[in-house]
């Protein structure tokens, strides 16, 4: 009997919390679900606690038994990198593709793949969310090019990011596929049953910023967007929804500043999976008010709850949100984000925004993902 080929993914995972352990995981169901043999090698160290601006790198939530998570990296330990390399380098996979979103991990995954590859059969390959991340450091540009020549291949999500790889090499092979969907969140509920388990009044408008909260997603931005003029006539009402990763108090000073307690609503905490539905089936919209970005996961929770969004004009998101179908997109400017938020709430035909989801979406499917990836670098008996 023909035995499945083994393929290992390199990121976080389970107990790790947030966007790329979710990646990470229903990655490895759509690559089990096409009969490969998956392996999670995940960070037992991810970042040295002083370096993490948040309250817990760590879930509660029960582990996934469904899939097969090794908790050995250390992403300090050059000791340890040997080890993992060596160890993943004897047990062959035909494939190992590492999740690589900051030039902080650079050496550890440089030195791992590196020493994968001397077994001369498994192709090694790297899923950039970022190739120059949002808050640079002195030696991003050195530790990211010694990342990038230790790989055979990338997979990027965004136009933006292909032409971030494009200033560190144009002679690797780079596959560009839209982030798919998250769509382990469960199902959508009716709003005003959503409204009331968060508490929240059931008439209105609630517009939703989600996710955590760092100086690039534009915060301020949208927060003096609910202090202009037009928007104060409105019922309408922001939920803040996320852990700040950065001063909170300046955010609540210039709400206390403007006047706008009773219509801004934050809830600083990471929203653990299964609540994560409630907050999308309560919001109308969803605002990314974003300074730069690559691409965004928060876009593809939208579309999983068939959410119209406003995004600014940076990055992937243009790409991912065609203008006027799923929702709006604008220039980095408050005013325009106050403008579409109101042409959404006075828009005389809002189903034809879900509509335009429903078919928009179909464009972000994991199985195609994972399709893409193998017909790009297939895997030879």
């Amino acid at each position: 009997m023909r035995r499945s080929k083994k393929v290992f993914v390199v990121g976080p995972a389970h107990p790790l919390r947030g966007g790329l352990a979710t990646f990470d995981h229903r990655f490895a169901e759509a690559l089990t679900e096409k009969g490969f043999e998956v392996v999670l090698y995940n960070y037992k160290l991810q970042y040295p606690s002083v370096f993490f601006p948040g309250k817990s790198q760590y879930t509660d939530a029960p582990a996934p038994d469904h899939l097969t998570i090794r908790t050995v990296i250390n992403s300090i330990n050059p000791l340890n990198w040997i080890a993992v390399g060596r160890r993943i380098r004897k047990e062959r996979p035909e494939m190992l593709i590492f999740r690589y979103w900051m030039p902080f991990f650079a050496p550890c995954i440089g030195v791992i793949s590196r020493i994968v590859r001397r077994n001369h059969h498994t192709k090694v390959l790297a899923i950039a969310d970022n190739v120059i991340p949002h808050e640079r450091r002195f030696f991003d540009s050195l530790f990211t090019r010694f990342f990038v020549r230790s790989m055979q291949g990338f997979v990027v999500m965004s136009e933006a990011v292909k032409l971030q790889l494009a200033l560190f090499t144009t002679t690797k092979p780079v596959l560009f596929h839209p982030h798919p969907l998250y769509d382990s969140f469960g199902e959508a509920l009716d709003m005003g049953e959503a409204r009331k388990a968060l508490g929240l009044e059931l008439s209105g408008t609630y517009v939703l910023f989600f996710g955590f909260i760092r100086a690039y997603k534009g915060l301020d931005i949208l927060l003096e967007a609910f202090s202009q003029p037009m928007m104060r006539e409105q019922p309408i009402t922001l939920l803040v929804v996320g852990e700040f990763y950065e001063e909170e108090e300046k955010y609540r000073a210039f709400v206390k500043a403007h006047g706008l307690a009773d219509r801004i609503l934050f809830v600083n905490e990471f929203v653990p999976n299964e609540r994560v539905r409630y907050y999308f089936s309560a919001a109308d919209v969803v605002v990314q008010p974003y300074k730069e970005a690559t691409q965004s996961g928060v876009t593809q929770i939208a579309y999983h709850f068939n959410k119209p969004m406003i995004v600014t004009r940076v990055g992937a998101l243009p790409e991912m949100v065609p203008d006027g179908e799923v929702g709006y997109v604008v220039e980095v400017d408050a005013r325009e984000v106050a403008g579409a938020i109101l042409r959404y709430v006075h828009h005389s035909d809002k189903h034809q925004f879900v509509e335009n989801l429903q078919r928009e979406k179909q464009r972000y499917s994991w199985d195609v993902f994972v399709e893409r990836i193998m017909e790009r670098w297939p895997l030879h008996d």
